[in-house]
């Protein structure tokens, strides 16, 4: 087996007011709910086309939030265990997805059985993972030929300017002592599949990356910007006042990148 790699993302400085790690989103459970975007239907269509996602497929989804994947793959057919360290985030994950098992743990800590699921999905969440502990566990839990799927979504797509844009860049420019993040950047899409792929127990199969737009008024920017853990309050109230400033209305241009990776 090669060398396992354990990747966490840095906690942003408490002097420039940013918060770091998974809390932060459990403390804005509602807000997560209600303002995240879901994700692309080319999404759900590549998954049903690679065959990854069938009725049937038993699924352990890790950092499940409030359920914006875990709602999609029930609806799939898929039969959902779904792990949430987050308190209220868990709790409303129960009450939107009633079907599925809810494990209140970290995907470090949660308790897996051997050969017990077909597939394992990471949406938004691998980046807050310890992978040198993740991978092989989920290598374990995964049956022959099974298969993990991660994806995220980049919130600003770096190949289209906007005026709004020009005012989030605008707004980041302004921060000090921020701290750089390690690893793959968000859009880095190869180095993550890489670095998913190092430890030998899973082999990517798949690679995509899909280009979508929403349109969002100024109270959505702010519920979505205030769900970033980079972002502080008032960088979220700048953001809703840039939609302002702007006719009310903006239109969004984002990037989720999906990998899909075979056991070993």
């Amino acid at each position: 087996m090669g060398q396992l790699v354990r990747l966490r993302f840095a906690v942003r400085s408490p002097s420039v007011g940013h918060v770091g790690g998974p809390l932060h989103f459990d403390a804005l459970a509602e807000t997560y709910e209600r303002a995240r975007p879901p994700y692309p239907e080319a999404l759900w269509d590549r998954m049903r086309e690679l065959e990854v996602l069938r009725p049937g497929v038993r699924v352990i989804e890790l950092g499940a939030g409030t359920g914006e994947a875990t709602k999609r793959l029930l609806e799939a057919g898929a039969e959902v265990v779904a792990v949430e360290p987050g308190r209220a985030l868990a709790a409303r994950l129960q009450r939107r997805c009633p079907s599925a098992q809810i494990v209140g743990a970290r995907a470090e800590d949660a308790a897996l059985a051997e050969g017990q699921f077909d597939l394992a999905v990471a949406a938004t969440s691998a980046h807050w993972l310890d992978l040198g502990v993740v991978i092989p566990k989920l290598h374990r839990a995964i049956v022959r030929d099974g298969h993990l799927a991660v994806w995220r979504t980049a919130f600003g797509d770096p190949g289209t300017t906007t005026p709004f844009r020009d005012r989030v860049d605008a707004t980041v420019a302004q921060r000090v002592n921020e701290l750089a993040r390690p690893g793959p950047g968000e859009l880095d899409t190869e180095d993550w599949a890489r670095l998913l792929s190092s430890s030998g127990d899973f082999s990517v199969v798949h690679i995509d990356e899909f280009r979508w737009n929403i349109n969002l008024d100024a109270d959505q920017v702010h519920g979505l910007f205030r769900t970033f853990s980079n972002w502080t309050a008032d960088e979220a109230v700048a953001a809703a006042d840039a939609a302002r400033d702007l006719g009310g209305m903006v239109t969004e241009h984002y990037v989720t990148p999906l990998i899909v990776l075979q056991r070993t």
